[in-house]
């Protein structure tokens, strides 16, 4: 069974909002010198593409559409047990939105050939969109499952839990197929070891182009975005502080429940 798992690689959700810049020309956030990470719905999709590999064998393939710095992304995929990486160079590719991306990794994924199961995470962690997944499938004409915490091998099928608002139902679908995952105790990313660390330094990424996926200037250009980006900002948060004075602490408490009527807080 051949898994290709769509990775992002993003800023870390973790990084300090003093960190946090804005290219106001572009109207996207500026990584300037943050850590970028694995988004972490994707890498419960790659935990939950290895794993089934550990149980049922086959190939997991980790792709991505990213700047040179995304090889770091598809190192650490390679290190928690991807066999192939692609990164498809997003330097050529000038629309920047979820139809654009389901489209270019799309086309990554029929050059690739093969693949039985195509997963990644719910939403990108940054934007949030969750849109891409369910792109992804209507590009490939395959069935798309969306939030999947876990899955497994059926026959010729699968059998998929979904997770609903009224709990988790259990569907069965035929592969190929496209799934979303959502994260779960049981699909919690490994942590790499040195050794694998090390080998997957060692390991080739294939790199495309749009070209080389047999995608042209107009699939993959400005006028191919279906979403703008009015603007974007940081939101100004203003606050202050003030005391409360009082002889004792009754008083204080007192002075308290007054302030807060004024306001009309209580």
């Amino acid at each position: 069974m051949h898994i290709a798992v769509c990775i992002k690689q993003i800023l870390d959700p973790e990084i300090s909002p003093r960190a946090f810049k804005i290219d106001p020309a572009r109207k996207v956030a500026d990584p300037g010198t943050a850590s970028l990470v694995i988004g972490p719905f994707d890498l419960n999709a790659l935990e939950v593409a290895i794993q089934l590999k550990e149980r049922h064998g086959g190939q997991v393939t980790a792709l991505t559409l990213g700047s040179e710095k995304a090889k770091e992304a598809l190192r650490r995929a390679l290190a928690m047990g991807a066999d192939a990486a692609v990164l498809i160079d997003e330097a050529q590719v000038a629309a920047k939105e979820p139809s654009v991306t389901a489209r270019v990794l799309a086309a990554a994924i029929r050059k690739l050939g093969g693949v039985d199961l195509v997963l990644c995470g719910r939403q990108s962690g940054e934007w949030d969109f969750g849109q891409v997944g369910a792109l992804l499938a209507e590009e490939l004409g395959m069935p798309f499952v969306p939030f999947v915490p876990r899955l497994d091998v059926v026959g010729n099928g699968l059998r998929l839990e979904r997770e609903t608002d009224g709990g988790i139902a259990v569907v069965e679908a035929p592969r190929p197929c496209v799934a979303s995952i959502t994260n779960a105790t049981d699909n919690q990313p490994r942590l790499p070891k040195v050794k694998d660390i090390m080998m997957a330094n060692r390991k080739p990424i294939t790199v495309w182009g749009p070209a080389d996926l047999g995608l042209g200037a107009a699939d993959v250009d400005e006028a191919a975005n279906r979403l703008e980006v009015l603007d974007l900002f940081i939101p100004e948060v203003k606050s202050e502080c003030e005391f409360i004075d009082g002889e004792d602490g009754a008083e204080k408490g007192a002075n308290l429940a007054r302030k807060l009527l004024e306001r009309k807080v209580i």
